[in-house]
C-alpha cells in the first residue's frame, strides 16, 4: 500500500514497519528465502495484518518497484527525449547512488533481476512513450530502440556496481551517457 499521507496513524505505522522489515530482510537474505512470516515477525505484526495490505510478498516488492519508478520519473519528467538523454542517464546514476544499498541489491542482485528489468522497461515506456521520429518507420524499429534503452542503461549501472564502483561516479556518468547517446543518435540517423 503506497502511503498518500492521509491515512490513519496506525496504518502509516504498520506500513512503515512492514517496509522497514522488508528492507532489513533484503539486506540480509536472498529474496527466495524471505517469507511473509519473517517479515511479520520483524515488523511485529500478524500475518492477517500483512495480508490485509498485500496479497503476496511479490506485491510488496512490486510496490517498492512502483515507488522507485515514481520517484525517478518525477525527477526527469521535464526532460525531452532524445535531446536530454545524457541528463536522464546522469539523473539515473545519481538517483541510484542516493538510494543506497537496498536499491543497489534490488537492481543488481540476480534474485531481484526481474524488478530491475521491470523498472527500466516501465521507465523507458513512460519517458519515451510520446517520442516519435520519422526515423522510426514502424513499431519494430521502436521496439529495438526501447529494448536497447531498457537494457543498456541498467546493465551499465549493474556492471559498475559489480566492479565495486572502481570508476568515479562522474566518469561513469560521462562514459555511460556517451555510450547511450551515441547509440541512440546513431540508430536515429540510420
Amino acid at each position: 500500500m503506497i502511503l498518500k499521507g492521509n491515512e490513519d496513524l496506525r496504518i502509516k505505522k504498520t506500513i512503515t514497519n512492514i517496509h522497514q522489515a522488508f528492507v532489513d530482510m533484503i539486506l540480509k537474505t536472498d529474496y527466495s528465502k524471505i517469507t511473509v512470516k519473517s517479515i511479520c515477525d520483524k515488523a511485529m505484526i500478524n500475518k492477517k495484518t500483512f495480508y490485509s495490505y498485500y496479497e503476496t510478498l511479490d506485491n510488496l516488492l512490486l510496490e517498492m518497484q512502483e515507488i522507485m519508478l515514481q520517484e525517478y520519473t518525477e525527477m526527469v519528467k521535464d526532460y525531452k527525449v532524445p535531446e536530454d538523454l545524457y541528463k536522464i542517464n546522469e539523473e539515473f546514476f545519481k538517483y541510484s547512488v542516493s538510494k543506497g544499498e537496498v536499491y543497489e541489491k534490488i537492481m543488481c542482485s540476480e534474485s531481484y533481476s526481474f524488478v530491475g528489468k521491470n523498472v527500466a522497461g516501465n521507465f523507458v515506456e513512460s519517458v519515451w512513450g510520446n517520442f516519435s521520429s520519422k526515423n522510426l518507420k514502424d513499431k519494430y524499429r521502436q521496439n529495438l530502440l526501447y529494448c536497447f534503452l531498457s537494457n543498456i542503461g541498467l546493465e551499465l549501472y549493474r556492471q559498475w556496481v559489480f566492479d565495486k564502483k572502481q570508476i568515479p561516479i562522474e566518469e561513469v556518468i560521462k562514459l555511460s551517457g556517451e555510450l547511450l547517446c551515441n547509440g541512440v543518435n546513431g540508430f536515429l540517423k540510420g
